[in-house]
């Protein structure tokens, strides 16, 4: 008798589209080089943590491979890759590849990448905020850590605390302090 075997692809397939369709893999293997001795690369790499991070959620990168066991590797990926290549020492690798390269400035290049491929305005549109509420003294160790203290409104409805307030900008999503002075809040 012959042995059956399931593969689930679910939305990973839609994903895995986009992911190939706006060229992530080979914008990442740009930045940071394949070492011909591993068996994939760090593109294909993030493209496993994002694919795991959409369908496995609440579940540690360490069991990845237990993720993929049951999904098309060759329609997600290409030929010839196994689950056990998406394992915790080739992730754990690559996300510090990211972190030595830097991940906002690696975000902010796909963003840009992105958006001039797709003919998205590179403007900035809008900034999503927040504000928060301070207690006791704020010295910052630097100037260029320092945010606007102020008194007025805050989320939490108490214009007798100081607050301040973080943004993120509309393409790349990087968080930053917000001079509420300077934006007219």
């Amino acid at each position: 008798m012959e042995a059956l075997r399931v593969e689930r692809l679910d939305h990973l397939g839609l994903i895995a589209s986009v992911i190939n369709d706006l060229g992530l893999v080979s914008l990442i293997d740009a930045r940071l080089k394949p070492d011909d001795q591993e068996a994939i690369t760090p593109g294909e790499a993030v493209k496993g943590m994002i694919l795991n991070g959409l369908g496995f959620a609440n579940r540690p990168l360490s069991l990845s491979p237990q993720f993929f066991a049951n999904k098309p590797l060759d329609l997600l990926f290409r030929p010839d890759v196994k689950a056990e290549m998406l394992n915790r020492f080739k992730l754990g690798r690559t996300l510090d590849e990211v972190k030595t390269y830097g991940s906002d400035l690696r975000l902010s290049e796909l963003a840009l990448v992105v958006c001039q491929q797709e003919a998205i305005d590179q403007r900035l549109n809008h900034l999503d905020t927040t504000s928060f509420s301070l207690t006791g003294d704020y010295v910052p160790e630097s100037d260029q850590q320092a945010i606007t203290i102020t008194h007025g409104y805050s989320k939490d409805h108490r214009p007798d605390f100081e607050a301040g307030r973080v943004g993120t900008d509309g393409v790349s999503r990087r968080r930053r302090a917000v001079d509420e002075q300077n934006l007219g809040w």
